[in-house]
């Protein structure tokens, strides 16, 4: 900052590269102004000491139209993600000195075991000025509602193979168990080896649960039947469709009368693991991961 506050990079300031940005969104002066909040001529005046700075047109303009130069679309191009990376910094600067409030939005798929809610009152003593929101989601799609903004972070079954989100913590590993209906024959059985679901057909998820997510829910050949939520999965398997694979905690959660769980010995077990958007790391979503960590 200069002595009038104003921020300065290499004698650029910033408020020129926003009109700068702008107008290129705008592609009209009138509205460009509009965005933020300054008149027509303030506009020109900020793109006029942008390009005598930078010591070349960015912006040609007639009485017909505005567009760029092919300078100012080189410029745009590294100049905008350049801005993004260090609003960002300031914003996460500015959240850490303040503390972390407003609101934390938490998706969980499956159950929210004891684990995840001591996580979430861990957070929230440690944070008493951010609210949490606890949000169920799908289970055939694992990663969407991160995707989407819905919610700030998730809870949910590995693997997690997706670019562009960070896998954070893992915890509650868990044994896994099978849900077959009572009329099963495994249904009186204490527990069951992995080869012995073979030729068993495994209910899975539909899409858009990506192909290897959907596989290692369902590690069987047998065809079977693919369903949207757990609780078609568990109506399909009370009506003899096929069998499904899930930790104890969730099989517990979700029991019923005409549905039994075996454990099943020699598969992977169950494990949860906390995602977020790459570019969607917050102060609130860092501290949530330390709580999470917290309690595994």
């Amino acid at each position: 900052m200069d002595e009038k506050g104003v921020c300065r990079l290499s004698g650029l300031e910033i408020r020129e590269l926003e009109c700068f940005m702008a107008l290129a969104d705008e592609l009209h002066f009138g509205r460009a102004g509009e965005r933020l909040y300054v008149s027509q001529s303030r506009v020109s005046q900020l793109l006029r000491n942008l390009e005598r700075r930078i010591g070349t047109q960015l912006v040609e303009r007639s009485s017909r139209r505005v567009r760029l130069t092919p300078a100012g679309e080189r410029f745009l191009a590294e100049l905008r993600p350049a801005y993004e990376v260090l609003s960002a910094t300031v914003d996460a600067a500015r959240e850490s000195a303040r503390g972390v409030t407003g609101r934390l939005r938490i998706g969980f798929q499956g159950t929210a075991d004891a684990r995840l809610m001591g996580a979430i009152t861990g957070f929230q003593e440690r944070h008493p000025g951010c609210v949490t929101e606890i949000v169920e989601v799908p289970f055939a799609d694992p990663f969407g509602a991160v995707r989407h903004g819905d919610v700030d972070t998730a809870i949910v079954l590995l693997p997690v193979e997706e670019p562009d989100l960070v896998l954070g913590p893992l915890f509650s590993r868990q044994q896994q168990t099978v849900a077959v209906s009572v009329r099963h024959p495994f249904a009186g059985r204490a527990s069951l080896r992995a080869d012995e679901l073979t030729g068993t057909p495994l209910i899975s998820a539909t899409a858009p649960a990506p192909a290897y997510w959907r596989a290692a829910q369902a590690p069987s050949p047998a065809p079977a039947p693919q369903v949207r939520t757990l609780q078609e999965g568990l109506t399909l398997v009370a009506a003899g469709r096929g069998a499904m694979l899930l930790c104890r905690p969730t099989a517990e959660y979700h029991g019923r009368s005409d549905v039994t769980f075996v454990p099943v010995e020699g598969v992977p077990d169950s494990v949860l693991g906390m995602v977020w958007r790459r570019d969607g790391e917050t102060e609130r979503v860092r501290e949530f991961a330390r709580a999470v960590g917290a309690v595994v």
